[in-house]
């Protein structure tokens, strides 16, 4: 097993703050690459962020209505080896 640090990719220009708004998973779930985990907001515009990876989703490191930034760390997935 291995870890990997989601990290919130870069969406373009954005001139409205970034928040997380919606967890769709709990800590402790299994995730499977290309599902909805996190819905983010920025301005008025709703954006559903995929899991990049296959695995359990162990740490939760932003919460609902945090502002976020591009770079910054969402969670950490525990995923397979071969998965990497």
């Amino acid at each position: 097993m291995s870890r990997y640090d989601w990290v919130l990719p870069e969406l373009g220009p954005v001139d409205q703050p970034i928040t997380a708004s919606l967890w769709h998973v709990k800590r402790g779930s299994r995730l499977i690459e290309g599902d909805t985990v996190l819905e983010i907001l920025a301005g008025s515009v709703t954006v559903d962020l995929p899991a990049p990876v296959s695995g359990v989703l162990i740490e939760k490191l932003v919460h609902e209505d945090d502002r976020i930034t591009a770079g910054q760390r969402l969670a950490v997935i525990e995923v397979d080896a071969d998965e990497r």
